[in-house]
């Protein structure tokens, strides 16, 4: 396997969760530095269908669609748009020759940021470098700087509070609004400051001052938690009966959530009240492979910072049918 600066996260367990075999088809939804997708790749004859939003990402993958051509493709797009992105792939794409892949054998998520955006400081996605707060991973729409500079202190205390669980949210959005009013709050480190000059000095252990701001914006300004959501959704009418969806979270609010999606759909779900009818999706459409989080090694844990929140899930679809699915 080529080197490459991202190290994808509990690789292994997601590439053994879903198993590849020669001739199947998977969905590698986090495209980001192509971990998975090489994995698989490598791994079987298979075939892999990759999406990412970032301009940067789909550059990065055009070696490796000339490296595995017929075998792997790899398309710009949000991943909640993923069933027409693909719909799209198969009537252009001379990769289905054999017909298009109107299921999947597997799909893997790779949430959060890619560490190569982080690591470029004109992405703005960091406070350890200086750079433009920007954060966009699909380099379009509103930047936290509009985030930043347009909204009310209400607003911004919420933002926050909801995706980065800060609890001194109110304090830090009032420094923003008292300070945007002497000069326009443009770059990562000028926002790290205001963040600091209210917060207390960090301590040995703690995570930086800034880290859940930084987060906060980084998720709204790009939908994460929507998209996730979105996303989960789509994949669930994408996948055959027996397979396998493998999700890698980086922090609480994306676990949860794929923690609840997943638990809804199970034999796992609260079952209804012996008062009430029996709801008419209460066949379940996955099943928990493992029903504990998957979590790294000690020794991926040492080796690479990241890894230390990541958690894995994985569940196998089963043959009931989603509810008003497109055929």
């Amino acid at each position: 396997m080529s080197d490459m600066v991202h190290r994808s996260v509990l690789l292994r367990e997601v590439v053994d969760a879903l198993g590849p075999t020669d001739g199947n088809y998977y969905l590698d939804a986090t495209f980001g530095n192509g971990g998975h997708s090489r994995a698989l790749l490598e791994r079987a004859e298979c075939f892999v269908i990759a999406i990412d939003r970032d301009p940067d990402a789909i550059q990065r993958g055009a070696a490796m669609q000339e490296e595995f051509a017929g075998r792997f493709k790899l398309i710009q797009g949000c991943f909640s748009d993923m069933a027409e992105l693909i719909k799209d792939l198969t009537v252009q794409s001379k990769m289905f020759e054999g017909g298009p892949p109107e299921k999947f054998d597997g799909a893997a998520f790779d949430l959060g940021v890619c560490s190569t955006q982080i690591d470029q400081a004109n992405r703005g996605f960091s406070f350890r470098h200086d750079g433009p707060l920007d954060m966009r991973m699909s380099k379009s729409g509103a930047s936290a700087a509009d985030v930043v500079m347009q909204s009310d202190t209400d607003d911004l205390a919420q933002i926050l509070w909801e995706y980065g669980e800060e609890k001194a949210s109110r304090r830090i959005a009032r420094a923003i609004v008292k300070e945007r009013e002497a000069m326009p709050i443009t770059s990562t480190l000028q926002l790290a400051k205001i963040i600091y000059s209210v917060m207390p000095v960090k301590k040995p252990g703690q995570i930086d001052p800034a880290t859940r701001s930084f987060q906060a914006l980084r998720i709204f300004v790009n939908r994460e938690l929507d998209e996730l959501v979105d996303g989960l959704t789509a994949v669930e009418s994408l996948l055959k009966p027996d397979g396998i969806l493998a999700v890698v979270t980086f922090h609480s609010l994306e676990d949860r959530i794929v923690k609840q999606f997943l638990t809804e759909r199970s034999q796992h779900a609260a079952r209804p009240s012996r008062h009430l009818p029996v709801a008419t999706n209460a066949a379940p459409r996955f099943d928990f492979v493992v029903r504990k989080a998957i979590v790294p090694r000690e020794d991926e844990s040492r080796a690479n910072i990241r890894a230390r929140s990541a958690k894995l899930r994985v569940a196998r679809r089963t043959t009931v049918p989603v509810p008003n699915a497109k055929k």
